[in-house]
């Protein structure tokens, strides 16, 4: 289990998410009490029981987990790079557990969405909220294109300029000579 003020902060989040949402509740509720395990390398696994409101609070730490959650290596990196895409993070995920738990977590978390805007509204209102949105959208999509150039700046790089690595042309000729001196 995850040590320090993680384990208060990511609940509450998430518990943030779900309350608007009672559907989610809805959904959660009649596994009051399951401990769900989240794994997303590298950060450390972290434990979560449902509550008997349909929402989440940190797990203790004797608690075993009803089903776990292992998000794959890179998820994180694509999740920042997919727009915050959490049903395309939680089709590569591996769920283990029980079938109706996990079918119901796996739709909850599919399928919930943070409206920043809204959050953002409460504390400077309605015409603020929706610009500092707007920009925040801007600076993600200039990020993300700005790692998407440099990446294939450095592919270039490495392929053109200083042959460290084999481009894509070449080893598809590669493999057809291959083949055909095997023939």
């Amino acid at each position: 289990m995850l040590s320090g003020a993680f384990p208060g902060v990511f609940p509450a989040a998430l518990n943030h998410l779900l309350a608007g949402e009672a559907w989610a509740h809805a959904r959660l509720k009649p596994f009051a009490g399951q401990t769900v395990r989240l794994e997303a390398p590298p950060l450390p696994a972290l434990d979560l029981t449902i509550t008997a409101e349909g929402g989440f609070t940190a797990a203790e730490r004797d608690a075993s987990a009803a089903v776990t959650i292992t998000l794959p290596a890179d998820a994180l990196l694509r999740l920042l790079g997919s727009r915050m895409d959490t049903a395309a993070l939680m089709a590569s995920a591996h769920i283990q557990g029980p079938a109706d738990l996990a079918d119901s977590l796996g739709f909850v978390l599919r399928n919930l969405r943070w409206d920043v805007e809204s959050d953002l509204a409460a504390c400077v209102g309605d015409i603020a909220a929706h610009r500092l949105t707007r920009l925040g959208r801007r600076f993600i999509d200039w990020q993300r294109e700005l790692a998407r150039n440099l990446a294939e700046n450095a592919v270039e790089y490495f392929t053109e300029e200083r042959p460290a690595i084999v481009g894509r042309r070449d080893a598809e000729r590669f493999s057809r000579d291959v083949g055909a001196a095997a023939d």
